[in-house]
């Protein structure tokens, strides 16, 4: 909670809203192991607009292991919101299954719950 506390010392009045993102990639099947099987699970370091910048952690592997590493992450609890991001160069189908099992296996274990799908959402927009 560094940053709440350097926050508060600042004389900031409100509360912040902290977000930070993850890269969460579940192994359920043979062709998720074949594309992202030796993963490494660690910080990456690239460039961005010029610069050497550091890019957070990813969490790969079966969905249980992803749920106890991420609950065990401490920016992930501090955090208001979470953004979890998945490799986009597979397609709509692809990443919409990656989606599903993150949404039931792995984000319960860090507190996330679950209001409504999207399509009922969608629905009760449309009536």
């Amino acid at each position: 909670m560094l940053f709440h506390d350097a926050w508060q010392r600042a004389g900031h009045e409100r509360n912040p809203r902290v977000s930070v993102s993850r890269s969460v990639i579940p192994i359920t099947s043979d062709l998720d192991r074949r594309l992202f099987g030796r993963d490494e699970n660690e910080d990456q370091v690239g460039w961005l607009d010029g610069a050497i910048s550091r890019f957070g952690r990813s969490y790969s592997g079966e969905p249980d292991r992803i749920a106890e590493e991420l609950a065990k992450d401490a920016a992930v609890q501090a955090a208001d919101t979470v953004l979890l991001t998945v490799p986009s160069q597979l397609g709509v189908e692809y990443n919409a299954q990656m989606l599903d099992t993150i949404a039931r296996e792995v984000s319960p274990a860090f507190g996330w719950k679950q209001e409504s799908t999207v399509s009922e959402s969608a629905s009760q927009n449309l009536l």
